[in-house]
């Protein structure tokens, strides 16, 4: 490790698994995952290349804590959601769709370099504790509001939020297929269409 970073690790009380965590998450933030190695990632971060296998079983679980470590750090900048029962619907609704673009925005140039690297996403899906992702609080919002009757007791939640976490999904998926920015997303649009649906006289 060079001086600078084992002065850094030791005025910080930041782990050396902490440390390599950052260090992948910088990097795929930076450059992608597409091609990032072992050694690319262990010379970035001061160590020599089989100081990684002393705290990961591999490159996989390594660049699916970055990820996981990715997503905490984006949402805690996005600062908390609209508590049930405050405001209104519309708006609070608004505010949980802007939340999951701008999570899956910041994601896209990590997940870029890992379509192609499906252990990795795979570990990334199952290292989440259960309620503490975006979309099991778009669950829980939608559930508490139905429980406070502001909406209908008979309205699927679960519907509600896959449509919401679908559209998020979609803009992500586009720009990865057609590796350009995502297409921006009429949120209002969206919203309107989740509360009031589609049909004629629905509106």
């Amino acid at each position: 490790m060079s001086p600078r970073k084992a002065a850094a690790l030791r005025q910080g009380d930041v782990s050396l698994r902490e440390h390599l965590i950052a260090t992948a998450d910088r990097m795929m933030s930076d450059r992608g995952a597409a091609g990032l190695t072992v050694r690319a990632i262990a010379r970035e971060a001061g160590v020599a290349d089989g100081v990684l296998y002393n705290h990961f079983d591999g490159k996989e679980e390594l660049l699916a804590l970055a990820l996981r470590a990715r997503v905490r750090r984006v949402e805690d900048g996005l600062g908390p959601l609209p508590e049930p029962g405050a405001g209104t619907l519309e708006a609070n609704l608004r505010a949980h769709v802007e939340r999951g673009l701008a999570l899956h925005s910041a994601l896209l140039p990590a997940l870029a370099g890992l379509t192609a690297q499906p252990d990795v996403l795979a570990r990334f899906g199952a290292s989440h504790e259960p309620g503490d992702e975006w979309r099991d609080h778009l669950h829980a919002y939608l559930r508490a509001e139905r429980d406070l009757g502001r909406i209908a007791a008979d309205a699927s939640v679960r519907a509600a939020a896959s449509m919401i976490v679908g559209v998020c999904h979609e803009a992500v998926l586009s720009a990865l297929l057609h590796a350009a920015e995502p297409a921006p997303v009429p949120v209002a649009e969206v919203v309107a269409s989740v509360l009031h649906g589609i049909a004629p006289g629905d509106r």
